[in-house]
């Protein structure tokens, strides 16, 4: 028997709820802060849960650098601003909810 999705309680083959999640009126921010010894770290904010675990581990590889997430915020090693827009919009966010500063 297949697995049920606990959120809408579809099998798993067919549940949406990753899209719906994305869809919703949330605001995603980037944005650069200098940390230790002139580095830039780069912030992205509004995301939450088991996306927000997902969303680091495929930027980090998608950008091929360092990072993590904390406190419910993704940071990530160095100034991707521009790049970090690019590969959201790859893994299905929309352009009005991300918001580069």
């Amino acid at each position: 028997m297949a697995d049920i999705c606990p959120k809408c309680g579809l099998p798993k083959e067919i549940c949406v709820c990753d899209i719906l999640d994305r869809e919703t009126n949330r605001r995603i921010k980037v944005y650069t802060e200098k940390k230790k010894f002139r580095k830039f770290m780069t912030i992205v904010e509004g995301l939450t849960g088991e996306e927000l675990d997902k969303t680091t581990k495929e930027l980090k590889h998608v950008l091929a650098c360092g990072g993590t997430s904390k406190n419910g915020v993704i940071e990530l090693q160095g100034n991707h601003k521009n790049n970090v827009k690019k590969a959201l919009l790859s893994m299905g966010y929309q352009e009005d909810v991300i918001e580069v500063s």
